[in-house]
């Protein structure tokens, strides 16, 4: 039997305004703010630890948060941020990285002066954007991808070997949150559960010796977890203020 042209298309169009229905559920309303003393990138004191890092990453698209920093939980999750003014904005927006916790008048938001301009469609709106300071939003989670870069352990300047460790974590990827560390002797195996002292910088007095493998819990948004184990081993003689490369990194 023929099929007509328009039982055709009602199933096409049918299966376009489901899918338009369901990418639109997918972004949060709020407000949006931008630091007004800043520089065009970010902070070098931000909340989550990261410190001059912080205000580099991501070319300087960041932000910070306030429901969203979740206690430092969400120290280096990706949000897609566009502003709603069709006057001035894109559709695209910008994504951003969460690097510090900080509120505004009912915003989400707090993001640097880069990332804010960057929802503009020209560079005209985006001073009209700036000369408005607050704008209504739309977020959502997106994946963060560091194309070339794996994750990297920071130890904090204050470290005090071997007693104390402190460390962030760089370059965080993809879409889940890092919800527990472990620091584990590579001889004997024996781990240790860090603590969360703010933000991202996880910390532990008497950590384990030798070389230390590090594994990391990832939490999505729907429960599920698993924990991951980098590929290189924090060296034994660690030393404050050093980068180490895990040579890891998370397929987005």
């Amino acid at each position: 039997m023929a099929l007509s042209l328009q039982s055709l298309w009602i199933p096409f169009i049918t299966l376009l305004v489901t899918r338009s229905l369901a990418e639109a559920a997918t972004f949060t309303h709020s407000r949006a703010a931008y630091y007004p003393n800043s520089d065009e990138k970010g902070t070098e004191v931000g909340a989550c630890g990261f410190g001059s890092f912080g205000a580099t990453i991501n070319g300087g698209d960041v932000s910070a948060a306030s429901e969203l920093y979740r206690d430092g939980v969400g120290c280096g999750a990706c949000y897609q941020v566009r502003c709603t003014n069709s006057k001035y904005c894109s559709d695209k927006g910008v994504t951003v990285v969460i690097t510090d916790s900080g509120s505004g008048p009912s915003t989400d938001f707090i993001l640097s002066r880069r990332a804010f301009g960057k929802m503009a469609q020209t560079t005209d709106a985006a001073a009209s954007l700036l000369a408005l300071g607050v704008v209504d939003v739309e977020y959502r989670r997106v994946s963060c991808s560091y194309p070339n870069k794996n994750i990297t352990i920071k130890i904090d300047e204050n470290s005090n070997y071997p007693h104390y460790l402190a460390f962030v974590l760089w370059y965080q990827q993809g879409d889940k949150d890092i919800t527990a560390v472990q620091l584990c002797e590579t001889q004997n195996f024996g781990c240790k559960l860090l603590d969360r002292s703010y933000g991202a910088v996880w910390t532990t007095t008497s950590p384990p010796s030798g070389p230390l493998s590090l594994r990391m819990l990832l939490s999505g948004e729907n429960g599920d977890e698993s924990w991951i184990v980098p590929v290189n081993n924090i060296p034994e003689s660690w030393t404050g203020g050093n980068t180490y490369d895990t040579g890891l990194q998370i397929n987005v």
